[in-house]
């Protein structure tokens, strides 16, 4: 037994600039960690609460009561308990925020001890965290889903999607996927730029002013061939379809003009058709349970993944599953706000047949947890972006780390 001697935390900057939580737990056998928690930009009407200040600083979004809350009611409480006892612990602070969406003491608060708390009980138990979470199960590395070019409500570009993404799978090594991965996205930015001059990135992916979806497909295309890996790299789409969705109308809001369910579908039918097109996340709003499963249906060994409609929340994934809806959970700590639920949901799509894609957050840091969550879950992909940010390629360094060991078993 390894017992928690102490927890602390403090308001930290995430990679955009913005507070968010840092925590560190401490262990009578003197081993010592800080967990950061990631943020997201595009966030769903299911997910676990921040607590955030108000007020003037930082625009209302301080995290010093977060943090407070860690250092105050969460120490007391935690103090004591065996640290690899990662369920108990955290349905003590479950029990004790008392809410349903963590809304009281703050989903950040609760996972940057979480996270922390998973991290020295792997140290305790001297295992790497993804040999700690996944147990003797023999592992592979994940592939990778990659941002490349932007769009959506949060993007400077015109394009109605909010992520274009690579579905790298097949290469030899991860270490190959990732090497792939940034000479694709180097060509096509170069590309880019030739047409377009000057634009923004956001977050690593790119946002020219193209307004069309098949223009961005065709970039995407002429860079995968160029580099020659055309055999190994499909397209991807982030639809974040809260966005352009239109409760009033009930309709969606597409470069194409307005389109009502049945015909959006047939909008990603018609994509799917003349492009290869193998994976599309959150197609639709995120209470349309029936028209994730027609979509299903209709594009077979295509990835339909669910992430406002699931929200790392077992309770929406046993209705998803019930309707038939998707066949892939995108998987987000912070969606739900602890490790043990994060396994619970991972665990029950995976017995239910369901692929997982472990993802970071716009707002991520540099701490790589997610790395080693993603190896330890067996996940088919990790979705971290393109490679030339540093929250981003902490994760991307982690994995070149763990398939190494890997190699040397």
């Amino acid at each position: 037994m390894d017992s928690i001697k102490d927890i602390q935390a403090i308001e930290a900057l995430n990679a955009k600039g913005r507070p968010t939580v840092e925590a560190m737990v401490t262990t009578e056998s003197g081993i010592q960690v800080i967990a950061a928690v990631p943020s997201g930009t595009s966030t769903g009407a299911y997910e676990a609460h921040e607590v955030r200040d108000g007020g003037e600083r930082y625009e209302g979004r301080g995290c010093r009561i977060a943090a407070a809350n860690v250092c105050g009611e969460i120490r007391s409480a935690l103090l004591g308990m065996d640290v690899t006892r990662q369920s108990a612990i955290d349905r003590r602070m479950i029990e004790l925020d008392g809410t349903e969406n963590k809304g009281r003491l703050g989903s950040n608060a609760i996972l940057a001890v979480s996270i922390a708390v998973c991290k020295a009980a792997a140290a305790s138990c001297g295992l790497p965290i993804y040999q700690y979470i996944g147990g003797a199960v023999p592992k592979k590395m994940p592939n990778v889903m990659a941002t490349v070019i932007s769009g959506g409500d949060f993007s400077q570009s015109k394009l109605e999607f909010e992520d274009y993404m690579l579905k790298l799978e097949g290469f030899p090594t991860f270490a190959d996927t990732l090497e792939n991965l940034a000479a694709v996205r180097r060509l096509l930015e170069k590309k880019l730029r030739a047409v377009y001059g000057a634009f923004p990135d956001d977050g690593g992916a790119l946002a020219p002013p193209m307004s069309s979806t098949i223009e961005a497909f065709d970039y995407m295309l002429e860079a995968i061939r160029e580099v020659g890996c055309e055999n190994y790299i499909t397209l991807g789409l982030d639809v974040a379809a809260n966005g352009p969705y239109d409760a009033e109308k009930g309709r969606y809001v597409m470069t194409e003009g307005e389109m009502d369910n049945g015909e959006l579908l047939d909008y990603y039918r018609s994509l799917a058709a003349e492009y290869p097109l193998t994976y599309i996340e959150d197609p639709f709003e995120e209470n349309d349970f029936k028209s994730f499963a027609r979509l299903k249906a209709a594009l077979p060994g295509v990835q339909i993944v669910g992430d406002d409609l699931f929200a790392t929340n077992i309770h929406r994934l046993e209705r998803g599953i019930a309707c038939g809806s998707a066949n892939t959970l995108l998987l987000k700590m912070n969606q739900i706000g602890t490790i043990s639920e994060t396994l619970q949901a991972a665990n029950f799509a995976k017995q239910n047949g369901y692929d997982i894609t472990v993802s970071t957050r716009s707002g991520d840091t540099t701490d790589s947890f997610i790395a080693d969550l993603a190896v330890g879950v067996v996940a088919r992909q990790v979705k971290h972006g393109s490679p030339v940010r540093g929250e981003r390629n902490a994760k991307y360094n982690r994995l070149l780390w763990i398939e190494h060991e890997l190699r040397q078993r």
